[in-house]
């Protein structure tokens, strides 16, 4: 209507006029100044409207009486319609003129903000956004349940394989590096580096049985076992009760083949006095995962009837009567139920402090007499050449208690024939459970039922023999398998990269010492000295790469490629002896405890030691081509949980040198033992903590299957878990402080504060089935991996903060748990 009455007007009054005053503002002239905000014509069009007023008004100034008289009522109609329209215009177009001069500013802000975070379209990124993207369900609130959100798309498309319990990113790493070594192993090795590296490559031929002698051979290998140990009732081979000893079968068990039935002893530092070792004893000899599977027959029968299925099944194909096999077998479970009885839970075994015991060979006589000690660690230091032994010579006992229990049981044994029997079936059948891996296959069927009860795996799915042989074989010789592991995939910039890693969360975990209020003055400079003083290990040991030095490590180990069982029997007593070899030798605090392949970390108190493996410095961990929000949220929580284990409830009664004592004020210890009670009632979801009501709907967020986690039992690990992340979160603001924000990852609404959030809960994606989560939940020091993420997250601020969760909300709850 508008541009029809301007036509006319235009018409009546001539073009020229009308259009030279109209405004030059049009609905596109917006666009045009954000895209072309230097253009001064664009400029020029928008200050134009600053002089439509003197334009309007020149138009009237020539509007004059003695024409007005002469139009037609018509014409007057059509001028002062037309007029009012271009006055309404007019104005309309000074307004838009002047808020389009707000918006341009703002607009060519925004541009320029966006230019700047235009999303990274390199391969890299696209790859990283993709992978991450598959894995999230962005449908799910974050505040709500973060793990979901991160993870449920990964959960869909990974489902638990055959044969497998449970899934996750850490197996699915692990079985990439298993490819590695295995394309090695069989394509390349023909020309090994070492004879380390032979070794390797032979076991591994005679666990994949290429010379098919393990079925040949069938149950013989163990019946000639047997004999040697001085026979077994079950099987009716040369057994005899008027020459039996406990003393004997014992020494041979324990002292030649390495098997840790009744109770369990190595060579270790002594927690006391780190730069020396001593002979360590303990608890041991439970064949099921828990105690609480003996203890708990109503709820474990299925476990239980299992557990007997499975004994009696080996029992038959080792020549056992099929009358009484199973008769005789239940009576080692009974034995095992009393042992079940008298031993100490793990989680009421967490104070290192009160769980050691200094005492002379002889008071560890007088306390548990069933055996004499002198004479049992004579036996087994003779295989390194130390035939004497001091009945004054120090040992330490953790389990003193248990030691005299077990003393009254054996005793009660010992009485009868019956019980003899009972007793040697035991420790035969402790020995013969060890090694039928290493036997025919019908032997490792025999399990295959036990193992579905244990954990939910399918009878018939089981992974490829060659898969079980490389996780065996880097077992065995784990240190010749990083060699060629270490030369095949790991980067060397990867180790300069995560050592200034590792030093920029030790930074960030002492930088927070100062905001602790419960800890005082003394203690914290001391704790900082211990964390300044934790040495890291990275990617692999030196020597691994020396051939004569990796030959030196295995240079006492005989391995053939057509012997597995042998093998096994040979590598029982090779461990022994290393072990034991260290009664001689002053502690060296840079030795590994782990495979460079493997897929973990660990950190050892007594050494004050953190090791992160090759195997661990890789997608979805760390890798260079990552942001640093990527690598500090996958490795960097990684560096940081093992970092607060040396300050975790066990971890920090050792002092800098890796020496156990009291070195901390004892209101502090009062004070971190009140905050740790909170970590304890939050995960074991108790309803409240120091009297503040917890909301049910986060305490759900901590159930598995229904059933609670332990607390006390998985306390040192969930305060590792929340200390690591909150210090590697730091240490990635620290590093990046200054810094321009880095271009988002395309398809993802996220900045890289909130995707260093991602990185972490993703490292945790994971399936598992029922059996095997209530497994974990009854035995495992860790909380389920869903829980590891919930709960660390819903305890750091700064997480609820860059996600905008309210308080109150599932992720973040009003009563968090905070120790470091």
């Amino acid at each position: 209507m508008v541009q029809v009455l301007i036509k006319e007007y235009c018409r009546l009054y001539g073009a020229e006029n009308i259009q030279r005053n109209l405004p030059r503002f049009s609905p596109m002239t917006k666009y045009k100044h954000a895209e072309f905000a230097d253009d001064d014509t664009s400029v020029g069009s928008v200050q134009f409207g600053e002089g439509i007023t003197s334009n309007a008004t020149h138009i009237r100034y020539y509007t004059t009486t003695s024409m007005w008289k002469k139009r037609s009522m018509l014409e007057k109609s059509l001028m002062i319609l037309v007029i009012t329209l271009i006055f309404v215009i007019m104005v309309l177009a000074f307004l838009l003129a002047a808020a389009d001069t707000r918006i341009r500013k703002g607009t060519v802000l925004n541009v320029e903000e966006d230019l700047a975070h235009k999303p990274c379209l390199t391969k890299s990124c696209i790859e990283i956004a993709s992978t991450i993207l598959q894995a999230m369900d962005t449908s799910i609130d974050p505040c709500d349940d973060f793990y979901s959100y991160a993870c449920k798309g990964w959960i869909k498309s990974n489902p638990i394989p055959e044969g497998k319990s449970n899934w996750g990113t850490f197996m699915k790493l692990e079985q990439e590096n298993q490819l590695v070594v295995k394309h090695v192993l069989e394509k390349q090795i023909d020309n090994p580096k070492s004879k380390a590296e032979q070794k390797a490559k032979w076991y591994y031929e005679s666990c994949l049985d290429i010379n098919e002698t393990i079925e040949e051979l069938g149950a013989k290998p163990m019946l000639n076992l047997i004999n040697k140990i001085g026979g077994w009732n079950v099987s009716n081979s040369n057994f005899s009760i008027k020459s039996w000893t406990l003393q004997n079968v014992l020494q041979i068990i324990q002292n030649k083949y390495n098997i840790g039935a009744l109770f369990s002893y190595i060579v270790g530092e002594d927690d006391r006095n780190s730069s020396r070792h001593i002979i360590q004893i303990d608890q041991s000899g439970l064949t099921l995962p828990t105690r609480d599977n003996y203890l708990n027959a109503t709820e474990h029968a299925k476990i239980l009837k299992a557990y007997l299925d499975y004994m009696t099944k080996v029992g038959l194909l080792l020549n056992g009567n099929p009358n009484d096999t199973q008769t005789q077998m239940k009576a080692v479970i009974e034995f095992e139920t009393k042992l079940a009885n008298i031993t100490t839970p793990s989680e009421l075994r967490r104070d290192e402090e009160a769980l050691y015991h200094l005492m002379s060979i002889s008071e560890l006589q007088e306390r548990a007499g069933f055996i004499d000690w002198k004479l049992f660690f004579e036996n087994a230091l003779k295989i390194v050449g130390k035939r004497k032994i001091s009945s004054k010579e120090n040992v330490v006992v953790y389990a003193p208690k248990y030691l005299e229990r077990l003393s009254t049981l054996i005793e009660e044994y010992q009485r009868t024939d019956e019980g003899k029997i009972a007793l040697n079936n035991y420790l035969m059948w402790q020995t013969i459970k060890t090694f039928t891996n290493f036997l025919s296959k019908a032997f490792r069927d025999a399990y295959k039922g036990l193992r579905k009860v244990l954990l939910g795996t399918t009878e018939g799915g089981e992974e490829p023999q060659w898969r079980y042989c490389i996780a065996d074989t880097n077992n065995v010789l784990g240190f010749a398998i990083g060699a060629i592991f270490v030369r095949e995939v790991f980067q060397g910039d990867s180790k300069t990269q995560a050592e200034a890693m590792v030093n920029n969360v030790r930074i960030a975990f002492k930088n927070n010492f100062k905001n602790l209020n419960w800890m005082d003055v003394e203690t914290r400079v001391a704790a900082e000295k211990k964390a300044d003083a934790i040495s890291d290990m990275i990617g692999y040991p030196e020597f691994i790469l020396n051939p004569n030095l990796l030959d030196e490590r295995y240079s006492l180990l005989d391995i053939r490629n057509d012997e597995y069982f042998e093998n096994n029997i040979k590598v029982s007593l090779y461990a022994l002896r290393k072990n034991l070899e260290k009664i001689n030798e002053p502690v060296n605090k840079t030795t590994w405890s782990m495979s460079p392949s493997t897929v973990n970390a660990y950190y050892t108190p007594t050494k004050n030691q953190m090791v992160f493996p090759a195997g661990i410095l890789q997608k979805p961990f760390y890798d260079p081509q990552y942001p640093a929000s990527l690598n500090y949220g996958g490795m960097g929580v990684v560096l940081g949980h093992e970092l607060t284990h040396g300050f975790d409830d066990q971890g920090r009664e050792y002092d800098k040198d890796g020496n156990l004592h009291q070195w901390w004020n004892n209101k502090t210890i009062e004070k971190f033992k009140e905050r740790t009670k909170c970590v304890v009632h939050q995960y074991g979801r108790c309803r409240t903590v120091f009297g503040l009501n917890l909301t049910l709907r986060f305490l759900d967020k901590f159930k598995i299957n229904n059933k609670n986690i332990n607390g006390n039992q998985t306390l040192g690990e969930n305060i590792a878990d929340n200390g690591g992340l909150k210090a590697a979160y730091h240490a990635y603001l620290s590093v990046t402080k200054g810094e321009p924000e880095p271009a988002p990852l395309p398809g993802l609404n996220l900045n890289h504060r909130q995707l260093f959030f991602i990185a972490f809960a993703q490292v945790w994606c994971s399936s598992a089935t029922n059996e095997s989560s209530s497994l974990q939940i009854e035995k495992d020091a860790h909380s389920p991996a869903r829980v590891r993420v919930l709960g660390s997250l819903s305890n750091l601020k700064e997480f609820s903060d860059e996600f905008k969760c309210k308080a109150g909300s599932k992720m973040n709850p009003r009563n968090k748990c905070e120790v470091w």
